[in-house]
C-alpha cells in the first residue's frame, strides 16, 4: 500500500474532527486532545486504504476526498457498500472489537485523511465519557443503514433500489425536484447490486414512465409519488 504519512498540525487536525459526523458535539477541549493522538494520510486516487482481513490497528476521518468501502465476491465482482466523503469516519466498528477490517477502502479521488491510532482512542475514551457516547450514537446510525442496506440488496429488485436512491439523495435537500448523482453510473451500479447496463435501461424506463427527466448527471424529479411506488415493488411503465 503505497502512502504519505506524517504528523499533522493541531490546528489543522481539529479543522478536520470539527466537520466529523462522529464528533458533532464534542468541545474544544476534546477536539484538541484527540487531534494530539491523529496523524495526517494522503492517499491517491485508486489507491488502498485498507484491506479486509488486515487488522485495525485504528480508524480514518475523511478530511477531503471520497473513499469507496467495498467488499469483492468469489467471481470476482465488486459490491460497493458505500462511499465516504469529507466528515465521514470509517473503520471504526473493528477497532472497538480489536478485529480486522471486514471490507476494502480505496481512495475514489485524491484522499486527506487523519488516522486516529486505535490505543490512543480507546485510552481517551476511558477518560472522558462524552466520546464514548457519541460513538454509540454514530454507530447506531450506521447499524440502521446498513440493515436498510441488507434489505433494499435482499428483497428489493434493482429498479426498486435506484428509487430508493433517488429518494434518499432528495431527502437531503427536501426543498428541491433535482438531485445530482454523486457517483458515475458504474460506481453507482456497483453499489445497487447490478451492472451498467442493466442500469441505464432501468433509467430509460423511468425516464419513459414519466417519473424523471436527465440530463447528464442532473436529474428531475417529476412524480415523487411514482418513485416511492417504484421503491415498494412496482415497476415503471
Amino acid at each position: 500500500m503505497t502512502r504519505a504519512a506524517e504528523r499533522g498540525s493541531s490546528a489543522d487536525a481539529v479543522e478536520c474532527l470539527s466537520h466529523g459526523l462522529l464528533f458533532d458535539n464534542l468541545s474544544q477541549k476534546q477536539l484538541a486532545q484527540l487531534g494530539a493522538i491523529c496523524s495526517e494520510r494522503f492517499y491517491r486516487k485508486g489507491k488502498a486504504i485498507f484491506a479486509e482481513g488486515e487488522k485495525a490497528e485504528g480508524f480514518f476521518v475523511v478530511c477531503s476526498g471520497r473513499v469507496k468501502v467495498y467488499k469483492v465476491s468469489f467471481d470476482g465482482r465488486e459490491q460497493i457498500l458505500h462511499i465516504f466523503d469529507a466528515g465521514n469516519i470509517l473503520g471504526e466498528v473493528p477497532v472497538f472489537a480489536g478485529s480486522a477490517y471486514p471490507a476494502h477502502a480505496e481512495a475514489l479521488t485524491d484522499v486527506k485523511a487523519l488516522f486516529i491510532p486505535r490505543n490512543a482512542f480507546i485510552g481517551l475514551l476511558q477518560e472522558d465519557s462524552g466520546l464514548a457516547l457519541a460513538m454509540l450514537a454514530v454507530l447506531s446510525r450506521k447499524l440502521r443503514h446498513f440493515a436498510a442496506l441488507v434489505e433494499s440488496l435482499s428483497l428489493k429488485e434493482v429498479p426498486g433500489r435506484l428509487a430508493s436512491y433517488l429518494l434518499y439523495l432528495r431527502e437531503r435537500n427536501p426543498a428541491a425536484d433535482t438531485v445530482d448523482l454523486d457517483l458515475s453510473k458504474t460506481q453507482l451500479a456497483a453499489v445497487l447490486g447490478t451492472i451498467p447496463e442493466t442500469l441505464s435501461r432501468i433509467f430509460s424506463k423511468m425516464v419513459a414512465a414519466g417519473l424523471i427527466e436527465m440530463q447528464g448527471r442532473s436529474i428531475h424529479i417529476k412524480d415523487r409519488e411514482g418513485l416511492v411506488a417504484l421503491s415498494q415493488g412496482e415497476r415503471p411503465g
